[in-house]
């Protein structure tokens, strides 16, 4: 299993005044899901982080297709799609009811504390890979 899925209920500061879900929050829930994601894996990220591995995000492709509005019961799923010895890509489809309403894929890198680009720690990789 190289996937997790989580539900969120959207809250009323989440949304815009047309009751809409505002096009910048889905990048808060793909945090969630992706920290939630790796929580399962037996990982952390306050950990990588205490070891001065910073996980950045450099790339976002998103597609939306219908608006989550406030109050809705969405599930966010959050996917493995590749694993390197420079990036982490998670592929994202957000529903509701099992209606697609959003997917997208979020490319990360790992830097130090100074902002020089590392290798995705060994650790994080064998956990990922261990969901298979």
């Amino acid at each position: 299993m190289r996937e997790h899925t989580i539900e969120l209920r959207v809250r009323y500061d989440e949304v815009d005044p047309m009751g809409f879900v505002h096009h910048s929050n889905y990048l808060r829930f793909f945090e969630i899901g992706r920290t939630e994601f790796l929580r399962a894996s037996g990982g952390r990220y306050r950990d990588m982080e205490e070891a001065g591995q910073l996980v950045v995000v450099v790339r976002v492709d998103c597609r939306y297709r219908k608006p989550a509005m406030y109050d809705d019961l969405i599930q966010v799923q959050t996917r493995i799609a590749k694993v390197t010895a420079a990036k982490i890509i998670h592929e994202y489809q957000i529903t509701r009811d099992s209606e697609v309403l959003v997917d997208a894929t979020v490319t990360l890198a790992v830097i130090d504390r100074t902002g020089t680009l590392q290798r995705v720690p060994d650790a994080l990789r064998e956990s990922y890979e261990a969901l298979d």
